[in-house]
C-alpha cells in the first residue's frame, strides 16, 4: 500500500525522534542514491529525496529505505540526507547491491497517533526473496515472489507482508514441505507510480519483513506442538507428509483478515 502525494504531510521540525521507530508501510515516495562511500565496516549513502519529503527532517531521524530502518547522519544539502549502514545490514538486505542512481522506496517514521494505513513495521528485515515471475493483466501488475526455507511458514493468503517497505496483501501462497515456496501480490497503478515495483524484473532481490503477530502465533503453536507431543512428533510429521502437509499447516491461523 502507498500514499498519494496529498496523502501525507511533512513532519514538523519540533517532532521528537523515538529510539524504536515504527513505520506504517505506506511508501511516501522514491529516493535515489546520489553517492556512496565505503569505510571499514561501514557504507555511507547520500540520497536524493522526493520533493517535500525532507521538510523538518533532522539528523537522528529514522527513515525506512527499501524497508530498512536507517538513521539520518547528515543533511548535506536541501532534499539530501546521508545514512550509515553496517556490514551486517548490507549482507542481510539489498542495500549492499545499491549503486549511484539506484531507486529506493522511502518512508518517514510514524508519529504518535498516525493513521496506520498499512500495518505496523519495525524496519527490521527478516530475509531476502526473489521475483520469480511478473504478469501484467489489464490495469494490474502481479509479482510472484520466491521465498527461501523456512520463511514461508509465516506467509498466508490474505495476510500481511512488507516488501521493500511497502505494506501489501498476499493474494496467493504456496508452501513446500521444506518451508520454502512462493506468494503473489497484485499492484494497482497508484502503487506502481509511488514505488519502485514497476522496475523489478525476474531475478530481482527484495527485502521482506514478515508480520510480527503472525510470526508469534505460528512460533507459539509450533512450540506447543513440540512440547506436548515430544517423542510422538516424528510419527506425526511422517503422517502429515503422507497427506502432503507439514507441522506448519497445523500452526496456520484460522483467519487473517485484511481491512
Amino acid at each position: 500500500m502507498v500514499a498519494s502525494p496529498s496523502g501525507w504531510k511533512p513532519w514538523p521540525s519540533t517532532a521528537t525522534v523515538k529510539l524504536d521507530a515504527m513505520f506504517t508501510g505506506i511508501v511516501q515516495g522514491i529516493a535515489r542514491v546520489h553517492t556512496l562511500h565505503d569505510r571499514a565496516g561501514l557504507r555511507s549513502f547520500e540520497l536524493t529525496l522526493p520533493e517535500g519529503f525532507d521538510d523538518g527532517l533532522a539528523i537522528g531521524a529514522s527513515v525506512a529505505v527499501d524497508g530498512v530502518c536507517l538513521t539520518v547522519t547528515a543533511r548535506p544539502a536541501p532534499q539530501r540526507a546521508s545514512f550509515d549502514v553496517m556490514q551486517q545490514s548490507l549482507a542481510l538486505t539489498t542495500l549492499g547491491s545499491l549503486q549511484p542512481g539506484s531507486a529506493i522506496n522511502v518512508e518517514r517514521a510514524a508519529r504518535d497517533g498516525a493513521e496506520i494505513g498499512g500495518h505496523p513495521l519495525s524496519g527490521h528485515i527478516d530475509f531476502q526473496a526473489t521475483v520469480a515471475e511478473v504478469r501484467r493483466p489489464e490495469n494490474n501488475h502481479v509479482l510472484r515472489i520466491a521465498v527461501p526455507a523456512p520463511w514461508m511458514r509465516y506467509v498466508f493468503a490474505k495476510g500481511y507482508i512488507a516488501i521493500n517497505g511497502a505494506s501489501l496483501t498476499v493474494a496467493e501462497a504456496w508452501r513446500a514441505a521444506d518451508g520454502s515456496g512462493w506468494f503473489e501480490v497484485w499492484l494497482i497503478p497508484e502503487t506502481l507510480r509511488m514505488t519502485t515495483f514497476a522496475d523489478k524484473p525476474v531475478g530481482t532481490a527484495l527485502n521482506i519483513e514478515i508480520e510480527r503477530s503472525t510470526q508469534v502465533f505460528v512460533d507459539t503453536v509450533r512450540a506447543a506442538i513440540d512440547e506436548r507431543l515430544g517423542p510422538l512428533l516424528p510419527a506425526l510429521e511422517a503422517l502429515l507428509r503422507q497427506q502432503g502437509q507439514t507441522i506448519d499447516d497445523l500452526a496456520r491461523p484460522a483467519a487473517l483478515p485484511r481491512a
